[in-house]
């Protein structure tokens, strides 16, 4: 069966960040973690330009993909750099490198603590690899339909979840 849309794929992956001088560096393996990803094709569930490469790939494929920075977390936007007040933070214990998210205008958010200067935090609200090409080694095990209770809800399911015990997530 090749993927198309509404069909629940799993598949095991390696992704990389595509450093300047054309190495790379892994920043996640999903099988030495022995936990393979399994998404429901055609709901963006997945990055765009990953799924587009996917479409038409059946079990047993091995993939390599590569997504330049636009295509994968955007480009870096030096206007999502700000300084804010540590008031912000709540009293919680921050540093340069710390991570968290927040809620943003266009829902959840990393932000990444860059610097601290007194009570002026700097902070950065693009996506860590935001500006980065990625490359994904990807092994498909298998592609199958979806259930009507995936379809409802937009992502796979534990198996046997039922359709009438899921709210449908489409709004009327």
């Amino acid at each position: 069966m090749s993927i198309t849309a509404h069909q629940v794929v799993t598949l095991h992956y390696v992704l990389s960040d595509v450093l300047s001088d054309g190495s790379t560096r892994v920043l996640d393996d999903s099988r030495a973690r022995q936990k393979p990803l399994e998404y429901l094709h055609g709901h963006d569930n997945i990055l765009p330009g990953l799924e587009r490469d996917l479409a038409g790939k059946t079990a047993g494929d091995e993939v390599s993909v590569t997504l330049t920075a636009a295509d994968a977390y955007g480009l870096r936007n030096e206007a999502l750099v700000q300084k804010v007040s540590r008031a912000s933070f709540g009293g919680a214990d921050i540093e340069p490198g710390s991570r968290f998210q927040t809620e943003g205008e266009a829902g959840p958010q990393i932000v990444t603590v860059l610097a601290i200067d007194g009570d002026d935090v700097t902070v950065d609200t693009n996506h860590p690899l935001a500006g980065h090409t990625l490359r994904y080694q990807v092994s498909i095990l298998d592609v199958r339909e979806a259930t009507r209770a995936e379809l409802a809800k937009g992502h796979p399911l534990p198996p046997g979840t039922e359709h009438s015990k899921v709210e449908d997530r489409k709004v009327l």
